[in-house]
């Protein structure tokens, strides 16, 4: 039976280390490579051709987002499972926009992982149930709570992750390429949608929520 080939990406050793030594020790699979930051794993990715790449959402410069759509740009066959810290159904959603096919959270367990990674070898997308779980919530729920991130588009998200570096509205009108009263917009909008009052308070909020 052929061994399943993995690429691991975090900007964490310790969880790479972790990965390989529990991935490496099931007969199923082999980690053929790792790196700690997306602009290498495109590279990797694009060299060795895995069947799954293990991918830490949050990194710099080149996040996990940003990864994932020239990973599955550039490698169709190499399937991308979103790895990340965040149970937001919206981050979950932006990576499978972007081409992922699965996304776990690091509170998942070692068998979810393996299940995860199991299911998308067969082409099947995945979900982990601490994200399902939280979907589920918020369709029996009446009102979305003051500052759900969960009502925020893949836009807004994107602009939020600038913000978040210290773009200015004019920084991101020019890297997503779009007009600078867009770019108002969607901050008026995310603003609205948080219900807060200003930049300062949604940089409070994005600090204060790991964003």
């Amino acid at each position: 039976m052929e061994k399943t080939s993995i690429v691991l990406v975090d900007d964490h050793k310790l969880i790479r280390d972790s990965w390989s030594f529990i991935l490496n020790s099931d007969s199923r699979f082999t980690v053929i490579g790792e790196t700690s930051n997306g602009e290498d794993a495109i590279k990797i990715v694009k060299t060795l051709k895995p069947d799954i790449v293990l991918m830490d959402v949050n990194m710099v410069p080149v996040n996990g987002f940003d990864a994932t759509r020239q990973i599955t740009k550039y490698c169709p066959g190499s399937k991308v499972i979103a790895v990340s810290m965040h149970t937001m159904p919206a981050y979950a959603k932006r990576m499978m926009q972007l081409g992922a096919m699965g996304y776990v959270t690091k509170n998942s367990s070692k068998d979810e992982m393996i299940r995860a990674i199991i299911e998308v070898s067969k082409g099947k997308k995945y979900i982990c149930e601490e994200v399902k779980n939280i979907l589920a919530q918020k369709e029996l729920e009446d009102e979305t709570s003051p500052s759900d991130m969960n009502n925020l588009s893949r836009r807004e998200i994107d602009i939020i992750q600038f913000i978040k570096q210290g773009f200015s509205s004019k920084e991101i009108a020019s890297e997503l390429d779009i007009s600078l009263k867009t770019v108002e917009v969607h901050r008026y909008n995310i603003l609205k949608k948080l219900k807060l009052k200003n930049t300062a308070a949604l940089v409070n909020f994005i600090n204060v929520n790991g964003l």
